[in-house]
Order: C-alpha cells, then sequence, then structure tokens
C-alpha cells in the first residue's frame, strides 16, 4: 500500500506505494499476533508482549519516546527496541488512530500517546492545540475510574473509546459531531473532552457493549443482546438509522433486519459494515 511515510516497514526507501506484501522485520525469532494499522503509522504486539511502531511520527505516535519530530520525522521498519509501556508491562491489545496510539496493557490498563491536539490521548490535560503531542506511553495510566479496567478498544480519528471490565464504554476526544455519544446538545469544532467521563455512554437501560468500532467521526458498538447502535457524523448515512442523515448524539439503533444480530462491526471513514 502506501509508503510515503515508511508505513509498510519494509525498511526501504521511502516509496510512493507498494503494490505487493512486504516482510517487516520483527527482530530474529519474532512473530506478530495483532496488528493495527493507523492514518500514516502502523504498529504490531509481539509473541512475546512487545509493541513496536513504524511509520510517519510527527507527533509521536510512534512512542519512541524521541525529542525531535517535525514534517519529516519516520521511520520505515520496526526499532530494535520495543516501546516502553512500564517495569514488566505487556500489550494485549493496539489501536492507531490517524497520528494517535493506545494500547491496553497486561494488567488491564490503558495508555495513549502521539497528537493531542482534541484530547484523544484522555490524560484530562488542559492544553491541546496542532502542536501538542506525547512521543511516548505517560508513567500513569488513562484513568477510566476506581478499580476500572479496559478489555477492548478502538481509536477514531481524533478520538479514542474503551470498553470496560464492567460492559461500560467511554469515549474521549473530539466530539464536534456527537461521536463520544454523550448526549450533549451543543457541538462545534471546539467541543472536546480530554479524559473519560464518570459517566459511561447510555447504551439503553441494562445494556453493555461487547465490542466497538471508532472512525472518523463517528462511533458504532456492539451490545450484549447482539444489537448494533452508532453515533456521531451522520452526513453520509454512515449511522444506519435509516434517516435523514442528521447527526447523533446519543446510541441510535441500526435495524440489521427481523431477528438478526451483529457479531462484528467495522466503522470506515464514512460507511460502516458489520
Amino acid at each position: 500500500g502506501k509508503d510515503d511515510y515508511g508505513q509498510v516497514g519494509d525498511g526501504g526507501n521511502i516509496e510512493s506505494f507498494t503494490t505487493q506484501p512486504q516482510f517487516v522485520d520483527l527482530g530474529t525469532g519474532r512473530t506478530a499476533v495483532e496488528v493495527a494499522a493507523g492514518g500514516h503509522h502502523t504498529c504490531a504486539i509481539l509473541d512475546n508482549g512487545d509493541l513496536k511502531c513504524w511509520g510517519r511520527d510527527w507527533y509521536g505516535q510512534l512512542g519512541d519516546g524521541g525529542t525531535s519530530h517535525t514534517t519529516t520525522t519516520h521511520t520505515t521498519a520496526p526499532s530494535a527496541t520495543p516501546i516502553d509501556l512500564g517495569t514488566g508491562r505487556t500489550a494485549v491489545a493496539v489501536s492507531a488512530g490517524y497520528q494517535h496510539t493506545c494500547a491496553i496493557l497486561d494488567n488491564g490498563e490503558l495508555k495513549c500517546w502521539g497528537w493531542d491536539n482534541y484530547g484523544q490521548l484522555g490524560d484530562g490535560g488542559a492544553s491541546h492545540g496542532s502542536w501538542t503531542y506525547t512521543t511516548s506511553p505517560s508513567t500513569t495510566p488513562i484513568d477510566l475510574g476506581t478499580g476500572r479496567t479496559a478489555v477492548a478498544l478502538s481509536t477514531g480519528s481524533y478520538h479514542t473509546c474503551a470498553i470496560l471490565d464492567n460492559g461500560d464504554l467511554k469515549c474521549w476526544g473530539s466530539d464536534n459531531v456527537g461521536q463520544l455519544g454523550d448526549g450533549g446538545t451543543t457541538h462545534s469544532s471546539g467541543t472536546v473532552v480530554t479524559q473519560p467521563s464518570s459517566t459511561p455512554v447510555n447504551l439503553g437501560t441494562g445494556r453493555t457493549a461487547v465490542a466497538v468500532s471508532a472512525s472518523n467521526q463517528h462511533t458504532c458498538a456492539i451490545l450484549d443482546n447482539g444489537d448494533l447502535k452508532c453515533w456521531g457524523w451522520d452526513q453520509y448515512g454512515q449511522l444506519g438509522d435509516g434517516g435523514t442523515n442528521t447527526d447523533q448524539s446519543s446510541p441510535t439503533l441500526v435495524n440489521l433486519g427481523t431477528g438478526r444480530t451483529a457479531v462484528a462491526v467495522s466503522a470506515g471513514d464514512t460507511h460502516t459494515c458489520a
């Protein structure tokens, strides 16, 4: 695919694109157990729990802790040194957004790094702008609530969502078209949430989430009863509600057909499949 920032990971010179699969050197004897492709970067969890990323690193999304980042900062192959997730910690899940990355650790903690222009890193910081970023995972995990851990996550372009161990779903970051699902009535380009709310997304009485997919500006979740609900941007009908392409800030039920339920979902830039 496109390789203008080294996201293919073959270690070669930057190319405009690659038309066939290229081998990625993950290290001697190492194999991949999970992979995530972001806007212009790629990450993989290895068989020993290490996490490595490569490609564009304008805003520290590779998590290598580097101190110099410009519009030409990139890596064309995985580093020999994995991302520092904390002493003894390994990764069990990873999701790459447009220019940020998040990972669930083996103890259930959730950490994010990279671009934080809309609060998508979930650290609660007060400063957000075009050049606000973090180049490595923080020593302090995201506050998901007392005693709560993460079991699944998905990163959109400028927002992040996580399913907690009790089935709650929380989202944070850009909320300009309701993609956080908090039911708010005021949305603009500056509407952001910089950390998980104490109140989870209202999925319906007694309902919990079993899968989530966050895209450019909309989010979808499969519930414990197999229902599929989506919210956020609906300019192209991507919420699947059969309505008038009106943005929704609360979960909206998708009609999958009589008696049908969802077992997997994926939200694209402006469309959704289940």
